[in-house]
């Protein structure tokens, strides 16, 4: 179970209230973020009526349309005035670029962590390695799974003193993130996230740069043609 503490910066990191936004439209940005995400439920195409949203989340125009402007910006959605809005389809350059920085700006998060060790940030990361355990088994929790997964890196930046870091990365990888929604998340799979967390916080725990940079490079690598075999079983959903 999770802690107080632990319940209050999960929340905050996933209605970021830090810019001191609504919680009616934080709320609706991270439920359709998450939607957009799983490409099951909102897929790349689908247009999206702001009354039929309104009607679903129970809020007035304003929330919704605070929360729809910063899924366009961050490139899940295209607002066509007076005219439609969809969602959009994956961007192939985009998700290379998002790789070179979520690799490049969790490297140097490491490397602050490792250098200056902070036994409360630690001490949560394994707590979240807790509750991605607890969870992995039942299949009807892997967005809860997926969400940890997030906040796990979040709490990283968040020790390193760059928390708004986080939420530049998430804004730029929406793309990346989709097409990681579309693989086969078997038991392995999950077992080698979670297994991948372990190493990171071991590593950084011990003090050793070179061996921190090793694990959470391992962990974030992809080969630039990654998203290409899920491109060919999913054609409709990439431009």
């Amino acid at each position: 179970m999770k802690s107080p503490r632990m319940t209050l910066a999960f929340d905050m990191m996933r209605h970021d209230n830090s810019a001191g936004r609504p919680m009616a439209s934080s709320r609706i940005y991270d439920d359709l973020r998450q939607r957009i995400l799983s490409s099951l439920d909102l897929p790349p195409g689908t247009a999206l009526t702001r009354a039929d949203l309104a009607r679903e989340y129970e809020v007035s125009q304003t929330p919704l349309r605070d929360a729809m402007q910063r899924l366009d910006q961050d490139g899940l959605i295209r607002i066509y005035p007076q005219s439609k809005t969809l969602v959009t389809r994956i961007n192939l350059a985009q998700i290379r670029e998002a790789l070179f920085l979520r690799q490049a700006l969790e490297t140097e998060v490491t490397i602050k962590l490792t250098q200056v060790p902070s036994p409360a940030t630690m001490a949560q990361l394994r707590e979240i390695i807790g509750m991605q355990r607890e969870v992995a088994p039942d299949h009807t929790q892997l967005r809860r799974f997926q969400e940890l997964d997030e906040f796990f890196h979040f709490v990283m930046f968040e020790g390193a003193g760059h928390p708004n870091l986080h939420g530049l990365l998430r804004a730029q990888t929406g793309d990346m993130d989709r097409v990681r929604r579309l693989q086969t998340h078997s038991a392995e799979r999950l077992a080698t996230i979670i297994d991948g967390h372990e190493r990171i916080v071991a590593a950084v725990e011990s003090g050793d740069v070179d061996r921190a940079i090793k694990e959470i490079r391992f962990h974030t690598h992809k080969p630039d043609d990654w998203a290409e075999e899920y491109r060919v079983l999913h054609k409709d959903y990439f431009t």
